[in-house]
């Protein structure tokens, strides 16, 4: 089978689903081109391998290659779902000291998020908030207004992993945009409030995604800020 791939983000983690062979040819060039999308704006990166049937040197080697550039730039890639066959030539060939990896994708996401970076130790974070919206460029751009003023934010276009985000202690802020696929608003922030009962729950009106750049960022900020933050 040739090899499908899927890729979104969690939060600060990319992950890429794999599915067929990921061999020398185009099945590696693909998943180097994915690997090189995810890379070049996070540094903590997850493959999902249950649904592959064939890993060659080469495909291994480029997982390798990709692990030791994050680990470089203080980041990882791990592995998730491993099938039998792989996990036993990690083992044989050594390579699991240099790949770490989970049974399952939400194992592998949760290994990150339970970790705190060196540098955070040494200076104290912003408000951390989860954010959830179905459009990626609506959750790209709150995520980049709110980090420019000192929040600790992790988005992700799936309720699903907004879930998984929550899991992690600390989150102060649950911000629900207009768009959650094929869920209101209310059954959102109710469902994640139960799971952060802790955490403020907070929702973007549904003009919001068609305001100009100068009036979102305002509306964005003055929402927190009738919060007290």
């Amino acid at each position: 089978m040739l090899l499908t791939l899927m890729s979104r983000h969690i939060g600060k983690v990319f992950l890429i689903r794999c599915k067929g062979r990921i061999v020398l040819g185009e099945e590696v060039k693909a998943l180097e081109v994915a690997l090189e999308g995810g890379a070049w704006e996070f540094s903590q990166l997850v493959v999902e391998l249950s649904g592959i049937s064939r890993l060659d040197s080469i495909g291994l080697g480029l997982l390798v290659r990709y692990s030791e550039r994050m680990r470089r730039r203080g980041g990882d890639l791990r592995l998730a779902g491993s099938p039998q066959f792989l996990l036993d030539l990690l083992k044989m060939t050594k390579v699991s000291a240099s790949l770490e990896s989970y049974a399952t994708e939400e194992e592998a996401i949760q290994s990150y998020l339970k970790e705190r970076p060196a540098e955070a130790a040494k200076k104290r974070e912003g408000p951390r908030v989860v954010v959830v919206d179905e459009s990626v460029d609506l959750c790209v751009f709150v995520r980049a207004v709110l980090t420019q003023h000192g929040y600790d934010v992790r988005a992700t276009c799936s309720f699903r992993d907004a879930k998984t985000l929550l899991q992690t202690d600390g989150v102060e802020y649950i911000l629900v945009g207009p768009s959650t696929p094929h869920l209101s608003a209310e059954t959102v922030v109710e469902t994640l409030t139960a799971l952060a009962p802790r955490a403020k729950a907070l929702r973007l009106d549904p003009e919001f995604k068609i305001r100009d750049v100068q009036e979102a960022s305002d509306a964005l900020l003055q929402l927190f800020a009738a919060d007290g933050v």
